[in-house]
């Protein structure tokens, strides 16, 4: 059961385009109902600096991640994991966004 968790939101996430799983990264990041064992403010930094080179409206705006409905559920099914769970998720999102990049 929590495996098909896990593999339902690297699923969701395999189907988003970079910009989405840099905001996903970035809510990751940010929220205070995540508990990753990464250095938050330091990966926030990072993936804020990278939609910022790639993404006009996120450089010029205020977003609202409202805006993303697929944003606002994967964060509502990892603030219902357990932190382990949290950070084999993160892994695989911020290891993806690492090869996007390279």
């Amino acid at each position: 059961m929590e495996q098909d968790k896990i593999k339902f939101i690297i699923d969701m996430i395999n189907n988003m385009d970079i910009k989405d799983k840099l905001r996903l990264a970035i809510r990751m990041s940010d929220s205070n109902y995540t508990n990753l064992k990464y250095d938050k403010p330091e990966m926030y930094e990072k993936f804020d600096n990278q939609l910022k080179k790639i993404d006009e409206e996120y450089r010029t705006t205020i977003i609202n991640f409202n805006k993303y409905p697929t944003i606002t559920f994967a964060m509502a099914k990892i603030m219902e994991m357990s932190k382990e769970e949290q950070n084999q998720v993160a892994l695989y999102l911020f290891n993806n966004i690492s090869l996007a990049f390279n």
